[in-house]
């Protein structure tokens, strides 16, 4: 994940004193669009390769070895949350390597200018991944949702963020636990050059969410079997914590500035903030509460502002950098496509203008709506009396025209960055999702079979 910027007037330990020290984050990240880069995150399962059973944290053949063995085989800086405890994450030349509640791995991506680049980052992740684990039999996997285990079968990564989450979000949603341990995504973080700039792609983004979800299903499995949907991910979003997720209304008219999603974010419960490097719990209060009221006599510092923002869940989430969270994990052929289509929508201006004409008259209520059928029905789902294909068609052109006209070519200068996208315009073009094609033709125990075609095995 991208290192937040601060306002270089705000120190990152200063009380907050007024509502402008709140927008500091968003407007110190500005940037001009020669400088817009993209940081792609992108999570996968590890299981043993021959029964499926999940990776574990710690033990012989637990994530926490993975780590060790990434830090001692390639470079990577390991980082601790406090001096003598385990490895949380791995740094190194603006990436990172780290884990996610149920010991998921996932990558963070530097900053980088082109698809190709994301690509590139990606194969060397996962031969590196090969080469630490191969001796331990595993094998790791590229879905929304883990497709053999059970919640029981999962353990809690020891991070103190974890364990303020794992008791306070089932209070708000009953699939919550199942958001922390059994779900993984692929996500990309995008620049803005201005205010108008930032709202105008979160705008956009945040009415093409539900689509995002539906072009990139891919779990269609629940405890080994299918579960009558494209996407259990999507399923499990829609009841984790309406309070910080969802679509934020507030961001959806013409106009709209950084103060209405922090009006949005003010009013969102908190989950923590740190003192002295220990976590204080401070589960239910609104952030604008504490800022306003304090805290068993803390006070709202401009780090805790940093904190609160990310733990808010929303499908677009603003911080320094714009980040779409709606998809599922993919495999390798899917992997890339989806900082693809989304540096082809925002980092082109023709492009950008054609998406927000395309979506201009969009409710918040109707795509609210379309929600519920995209882990079911998945580009089969109806919208405005169409099957959401052809808007995915349609989205498709504008990504590609976006890629076109910016014009990187891969290192023989023979293609493009639509090249990223043949995999992913095959599937549309068919009115199909990833999780349609893991489906095709499976009879009988399909468990070796869904391994085989979930396997992030790296390019030779």
């Amino acid at each position: 994940m991208r290192v937040d910027a601060l306002d270089s007037q705000t120190p990152h330990d200063a009380p907050i004193k007024s509502f402008d020290d709140l927008l500091g984050i968003f407007h110190a990240a500005e940037k001009p669009a020669s400088e817009f880069r993209c940081g792609a995150e992108m999570e996968k399962f590890g299981v043993d390769r021959d029964s499926g059973a999940p990776l574990g944290y710690d033990g012989e053949r637990g994530v926490l070895r993975i780590l060790d063995r990434l830090a001692e085989r390639f470079a990577w800086q390991p980082e601790r949350e406090k001096d003598g405890g385990p490895i949380i994450a791995l740094y190194r030349d603006g990436a990172s390597v780290t884990l996610e509640p149920g010991s998921q791995l996932e990558l963070s991506g530097a900053p980088l200018r082109t698809v190709h680049e994301i690509c590139a980052e990606l194969s060397a992740h996962l031969r590196e991944l090969e080469d630490v684990s191969r001796d331990m039999n595993l094998r790791w996997l590229g879905l929304g949702f883990h497709p053999f285990a059970k919640r029981s079968d999962l353990t809690f990564v020891p991070k103190q963020r974890y364990a303020i989450m794992r008791d306070y979000l089932p209070t708000r949603g009953g699939l919550a636990l199942d958001m922390m341990l059994r779900t993984c995504t692929v996500q990309g973080n995008y620049d803005y050059s201005s205010e108008a700039d930032a709202m105008k792609k979160v705008r956009v983004a945040m009415k093409l969410a539900p689509l995002t979800t539906a072009m990139f299903a891919n779990s269609p499995w629940y405890e080994g079997g299918r579960f009558g949907g494209v996407t259990y991910r999507g399923k499990v979003w829609l009841d984790v914590d309406p309070d910080r997720s969802g679509l934020v209304p507030g961001v959806w008219k013409q106009g709209a500035r950084y103060a209405d999603y922090v009006e949005w974010a003010l009013d969102c419960p908190m989950f923590l903030f740190k003192r002295g490097g220990e976590p204080v719990a401070n589960t239910g209060q609104t952030f604008r509460s504490f800022w306003k009221s304090g805290f068993q006599g803390h006070h709202a510092l401009v780090s805790d502002w940093k904190m609160h923002l990310n733990t808010l869940f929303p499908e677009v989430r603003l911080k320094n950098t714009i980040e779409i969270r709606g998809a599922d994990a993919q495999t390798p052929s899917t992997a890339c496509a989806l900082p693809a289509v989304w540096m082809g929508l925002l980092y082109d201006a023709k492009a950008l203008d054609e998406a927000e004409a395309l979506t201009e008259s969009w409710t918040h209520d109707e795509i609210s709506a379309l929600r519920p059928a995209i882990w079911r029905d998945g580009l089969h789902a109806e919208f405005r009396g169409a099957k959401l294909a052809k808007v995915a068609e349609r989205v498709m052109d504008l990504a590609e025209g976006g890629l076109e006209r910016r014009g990187f070519k891969n290192k023989d200068g023979t293609k493009d960055e639509r090249m990223h996208l043949a995999r992913l315009r095959d599937l549309v073009a068919h009115g199909e999702c990833p999780a349609d094609r893991l489906l095709a033709g499976l009879t009988g125990d399909p468990r070796a079979e869904i391994m085989s075609r979930a396997d992030l095995r790296p390019a030779s």
